[in-house]
């Protein structure tokens, strides 16, 4: 298990995701930004708006997909 922070995906704050994959956490920051943007919280509403976009035009977001992994890997296991 290896842990990334909403700020490391992108978003505002350091809530953390954990998970075996870098798929695992980049799930979990699209559920977080999908709640937050359900309860109101405008300081997530940028990474929510980036996120969809990378959901609807997924070869466009390639370059941060790879990122992701690429900082995913490179953490230590917890």
């Amino acid at each position: 298990m290896k842990t990334m922070t909403c700020r490391q995906l992108g978003g505002p704050c350091d809530l953390a995701h954990r998970g075996e994959s870098a798929d695992d956490v980049i799930n979990a920051q699209d559920q977080h930004l999908k709640a937050a943007e359900k309860e109101g919280d405008a300081t997530h509403q940028e990474a929510r708006d980036a996120m969809k976009g990378r959901w609807r035009h997924p070869k466009r977001s390639l370059d941060w997909y790879r990122q992701m992994k690429q900082d995913f890997a490179a953490l230590p296991e917890d």
